[in-house]
């Protein structure tokens, strides 16, 4: 039955505008999307790079207000690790699923050539994780724990002098994958003329090296004069604190030293409140955006090209998923007939072979059978005649002992006589 190939028409019809003559009701839609997304809640995944040390787990805490109680991480690792710790958070009625990765002994080994091997990796691990739910014919991407990275916060060391050979090579081997947010730790141990020339460092040589970093949108109007400013904040240069001071009649988290107190959440000292702002309260949403539609849309659009599906064929002609897929079953099919034929003439091959090795083993059986047999047959004529031989002499003896012992009676006979 011969197969017919129908090409969909396309129709391109005028959109018209119309006017409604009352009230309908669709103007809720905004409500039930708030109100469905209150009852299924939040994911927001966290990853944080750093060396060990630069204050990542203390940010995190001062971040959330909370403390997620994490362990002091050894300097002496072989390896790079990657450990994740999921969180429920609650804030009135939102809840909140929060995910933070720690990349521990980041920048502790000798050799750093493959310091970023480890994260990105991770970072490929989580968006197959999420691929392979999503090719699935049962899919339950409603109830999925969606462990993909929406923000990466990069933790620079507050040297002054710009930005180490390990961060640049590992920042653009993550641009493509994460949203990256530039941070400089511990930025309270710089002086403030000291702070901006290193931001401007960094900013020159991430820009020189062609690094891709997130830029808060200025798409939407409700946001973007004060993310279009604070694209110009960044790095931003924080100081985390898990301790609180008491400053007149209010108790902040802060940093006591013999010289004074610095305010976390004082934005003349840091821009810890600047960070939170832009991370948590205005652009959560768009990371998250952003992770699906731009990041792992990438690694979707090059896996499903490893596996062989294209959206156009050699001619450059739109192909659907079915034909794509008609076509490497047709080419599967093929590749396991001819598989099927060679093995089946490597078999009869072998089998040739094989009866050649027994015919050629029998022709030498029969051989020593005939040379055996004609052995048998000389050494029987040989006893044979060696019995016969055997039985004439005994014939011949008889005869000579008879012929002897005749003798000895006439002698004795004639002896008899004489006397």
């Amino acid at each position: 039955m011969a197969a017919i190939d129908v090409e969909p028409t396309k129709i391109e019809t005028a959109m018209r505008t119309l006017k409604l003559s009352g009230h309908v009701g669709f103007d809720s839609l905004p409500d039930q999307l708030v109100n469905k997304s209150v009852q299924n809640g939040f994911v927001f995944n966290i990853l944080c790079i750093g060396e060990t040390g630069l204050g990542k787990s203390t940010l995190m805490d001062s971040l959330f207000n909370t403390n997620f109680e994490s362990t002091p991480s050894p300097h002496n690792l072989p390896t790079v690790k990657l450990k994740a710790h999921t969180y429920e958070l609650q804030e009135s009625n939102v809840r909140l699923k929060l995910t933070i990765c720690d990349t521990v002994g980041y920048g502790d080994q000798v050799n750093k050539e493959d310091s970023f091997k480890a994260v990105v990796d991770y970072i490929d691990a989580q968006f197959e994780a999420y691929l392979q739910e999503e090719l699935k014919i049962k899919r339950s991407l409603p109830s999925y724990h969606d462990s993909r990275l929406h923000v990466c916060l990069y933790f620079i060391c507050p040297t002054g002098h710009g930005l180490k050979s390990i961060d640049l090579v590992c920042m653009k081997k993550l641009d493509t994958k994460v949203n990256i947010i530039p941070i400089i730790a511990k930025a309270d141990t710089i002086s403030k003329t000291e702070l901006q020339k290193f931001k401007s460092k960094i900013m020159q040589e991430l820009q020189a090296n062609g690094v891709e970093i997130y830029q808060f949108p200025v798409d939407d109007e409700s946001v973007s004069e004060v993310n279009g400013s604070m694209n110009a904040h960044i790095p931003f240069a924080v100081v985390g604190s898990t301790d609180f001071v008491k400053i007149g009649n209010k108790t902040v988290r802060a940093r006591q030293y013999p010289w004074g107190t610095v305010q976390v959440e004082n934005e003349s000292h840091c821009d810890f409140v600047k960070l939170r702002e832009m991370l948590i309260r205005t652009n959560m949403e768009d990371m998250r955006e952003k992770t699906h539609a731009r990041h792992y849309e990438l690694y979707r659009r090059r896996r499903l090209a490893q596996m062989g599906f294209s959206d156009v064929d050699a001619d450059n002609k739109p192909l659907s998923f079915q034909q794509t897929f008609e076509q490497k079953r047709s080419a599967h099919l093929q590749e396991l007939q001819q598989k099927e034929d060679e093995m089946r003439q490597m078999f009869v091959q072998r089998v040739k072979e094989k009866e050649a090795e027994l015919k050629e083993a029998e022709k030498e059986l029969h051989a020593k059978f005939d040379k055996l047999r004609k052995d048998n047959t000389e050494e029987k004529r040989r006893l044979e005649e060696l019995r016969k031989k055997i039985e004439d002499d005994t014939i011949e003896f008889n005869r000579r002992k008879q012929q002897t012992a005749q003798s000895h009676h006439t002698l004795t006979l004639g002896k008899s006589k004489k006397k």
